[in-house]
Parts: C-alpha cells; structure tokens; sequence
C-alpha cells in the first residue's frame, strides 16, 4: 500500500491506526476537533439542475471548497486532533459512472490536510446505497476504512458507525447483527469495563437519530421512530451505569444532538 494511500485506511480491524485504547487511554483535559459532512462531490450541479438521482458529471465546485476547508482546518490553533467527515463523501453512488472520479479527486483534495490530523471517515447513503450490500460496503471499506469502528482520543472513546445498517439492512442482515453485536459489547465495555472506563463517549453517524426532538415523527432525515427509541435507550443504559450522576447532562446531550442535521 502507498504511503499516501494511509491516511484514508487507517480504520481497520474495528479500530483506527494511531488511536488506539493504549495510546489514548488517558484523560488530559478538554480538546477540539472537527466534524465535517457531506463533501458529496459532484452534488452541486446536479442539484441545480434539478437531477439529484443522478451522478453528477462535474465536481470542480466541490473540490474548491473540501480545498478551502482543508487550508481553514490547517490554520487552527489550537490543533485539532482529528477531523470526522460523516458521510455522503461523493454523490455518485456504488458502482455508477462517476464514483471513482469523484473519489480520486476528494483524496486529492485530502491529502493537503496537515499530517497531525487524522481523517476518519464515517459511511453515509451515497457511499453505501440507500440499500448496502456485502458488496457495496465491501468497495466502501476498501476506499475508506472499515465502516463501523472505535477509536480513543485524550481518554475520550469514539465510536463511528454505518447508519444504513440501520436504516435498511434487507440486502445485509449479517452484517446489521455483527455491527448490533460489536456496539453492544463497545457500550458494555465503556461503561463496566474491563479496562479503562472513558471520560465520555462520542458516536459518530451520517443519518442522525432525530433533527429536533426524539418524538418526533420519521421523516427522510432521520432514524425511523423503533430505531431511534432503542439506541437512545441503549445509550442511556450504557451512560447511566458508567456515571449514575449524569442523567441530567444526558438530557442536555440528547437536545444537543437534535441540532444537528444533515443533506441526504
């Protein structure tokens, strides 16, 4: 493998080169880092023309802007110890006219991200198919890295995850259960151990679990309402028996977290 290939393969084996519980362990005090969405090269021009089915057969646009972010990100001080890109990293879904191009060329954009910051890269509908497949998540991870993963930062655990498993997993049952099992012992191990009990844990996925509140109805934009309840649930569980005192900054979280939103 080319050195300039490792940056965007170092999640692997369920965890991430560099970032690892051994190295990472250790809780030093509040940090930053970025979160980032939907490059989706070769979007633009197809939104203007109304024709969002299709690839897109130009992505100059794109690329500028993944540039400009990449010099904004590299003048920040202080440094970020990583930058998350949560899915949708082209338009062009698997297997389609311009997906290789496109992913060339958001690498190339990439690479001018300082080497102090690891990318990590999360999966979203376009990388994957709004139906993955073995297949489709196959050419993902050999693109980008495996598609559900952990990593440690300053005592922080991190867990990334592929939300088309929860979307819709029909093509791919085994693979929804090996990433339902995986999460399920990542959140038992956080909060009962064994080894390190982490500082907090972030989860990072590209369809979000609700826009503004968890009752909210299903829309295209976030988890369906079953979905939705139990991961909250589980997460509650897992925050709770790690730190009994922290329900009420839990609910301060999950507002948080219906902020956020995203272009599928």
């Amino acid at each position: 493998m080319a050195e300039a290939e490792d940056i965007f393969l170092r999640a692997k084996q369920r965890t991430f080169t560099g970032l690892t519980e051994d190295e990472q362990k250790e809780w030093r005090g509040p940090f930053c880092f970025i979160q980032a969405a939907d490059p989706q090269l070769g979007l633009m021009k197809t939104w203007r023309e109304g024709d969002c089915d299709g690839g897109g057969d130009e992505w100059t646009d794109e690329v500028q802007l993944t540039q400009q972010a990449v010099e904004a990100v590299n003048k920040l001080s202080p440094r970020p110890k990583f930058m998350v890109l949560c899915g949708d990293l082209v338009h062009a879904m698997p297997s389609t006219q311009y997906r290789e191009g496109q992913e060339r060329d958001l690498k190339v954009a990439l690479r001018g991200t300082d080497p102090s910051i690891p990318l990590v890269f999360v999966s979203g509908n376009h990388d994957l198919g709004n139906t993955p497949t073995p297949e489709t998540v196959a050419q993902f991870c050999n693109a980008w890295g495996d598609d559900y993963f952990s990593f440690w930062v300053g005592g922080v655990l991190c867990l990334v995850l592929n939300s088309q498993l929860f979307f819709d997993a029909s093509a791919c049952p085994d693979l929804r259960d090996a990433q339902e099992a995986w999460l399920e012992g990542q959140l038992q191990r956080a909060s009962q151990g064994p080894g390190v009990i982490p500082k907090h844990v972030l989860v990072f996925q590209h369809i979000p679990l609700y826009l503004k509140t968890p009752d909210e109805e299903d829309d295209y934009f976030n988890l369906q309402t079953a979905t939705r309840q139990s991961l909250l649930g589980r997460f509650k569980r897992a925050d709770y028996r790690g730190n009994p005192g922290a329900s009420r900054e839990l609910q301060s979280q999950e507002q948080d977290l219906g902020q956020l939103q995203r272009a599928r």
